[in-house]
């Protein structure tokens, strides 16, 4: 018996160069061959989905157990690097920045320093990836809230949409 299903269309116009569309209930994204490749490079190549989906997995369980230690976060952003070594060997690196509100304890700090590894340790995607030999690695941040809004200051600087 299936635990989940996710379907999802796909739709490719033209040649190599082309575009193409990637839908899901949740997802919507376009999809392309990278220009170095002999592609338009207009849309999302596969390595970016893989690392986006370790991302997403990574992010969402490192929500879920701050949520359920009751650690009172006041922000949360992450920055991901994956790289492409010779012979096709891809490494992920998830670097997590907590921002914890004014009111947080010394002992809310280390709850944070312990589930940034307990996150990585969890996420399935990131441990798929693991079993398939590719390292994936955390590094971690925490600090306190000093009336900066680290947060709105990180979306800006990324140009994020909100």
């Amino acid at each position: 018996m299936l635990d989940q299903k996710i379907k999802m269309n796909m739709v490719w116009y033209k040649n190599a160069q082309g575009i193409g569309h990637i839908k899901s209930d949740n997802l919507q994204t376009q999809i392309a061959i990278p220009v170095s490749k002999g592609g338009s490079g207009e849309g999302a190549d596969p390595q970016q989905l893989l690392i986006s989906s370790a991302v997403a997995c990574y992010a969402l369980t490192l929500a879920y157990m701050l949520d359920r230690k009751k650690v009172p976060v006041a922000g949360f952003f992450m920055d991901t690097e994956g790289n492409m070594a010779k012979g096709n060997q891809l490494s992920i690196t998830h670097r997590p920045h907590v921002v914890l509100s004014s009111n947080a304890s010394k002992k809310d700090i280390s709850v944070v320093e312990a589930l940034f590894l307990q996150a990585e340790k969890k996420c399935h995607i990131g441990q798929l990836l693991v079993k398939a030999g590719v390292p994936v690695g955390t590094e971690g941040k925490v600090s306190i809230d000093a009336g900066d809004d680290l947060t709105s200051d990180y979306i800006e600087k990324n140009q994020m949409e909100w």
